[in-house]
């Protein structure tokens, strides 16, 4: 069984940036896709970014796409998410989740394996 933790989320002004962490313990991030998430209250889920092991492909959303950055660490089995130029709109809940064997074609919830418990980024003045 995969756990994923989540941190590094709080409070920024806009135009600022954060680097949310998504830490695996149980089992490697070796043959996933890594995927972030963010809900905003009363708007639906959306794939926000993804990067994987299986074809090393990277893929972001056009919303945030030249102002986030996903990595990741193999050897602290973390994956991070570089978050700049944050506008308010950017405020929500973000969680990552995993695919065993996945690409990033496609970000798409319903083919996730593992979801962590997400963090909260609110993006005010």
């Amino acid at each position: 069984q995969q756990r994923l933790v989540e941190s590094g989320g709080g409070l920024v002004q806009p135009g600022g940036s954060l680097r949310l962490s998504c830490a695996a313990s149980g089992s490697s991030l070796d043959y996933y896709s890594i995927n972030w998430f963010r809900q905003a209250p009363g708007k639906e889920r959306e794939g926000v970014a993804c990067i994987s092991s299986t074809d090393g492909s990277i893929n972001y959303a056009d919303s945030v796409k030249d102002r986030f950055t996903i990595s990741r660490d193999n050897a602290r089995n973390t994956v991070y998410l570089q978050m700049d130029s944050l506008k308010p709109e950017d405020t929500a809940v973000y969680t990552c989740a995993t695919n065993l064997f996945g690409t990033c074609s496609v970000i798409a919830g319903d083919q996730m394996n593992f979801w962590g418990q997400g963090t909260q980024v609110t993006v005010s003045s």
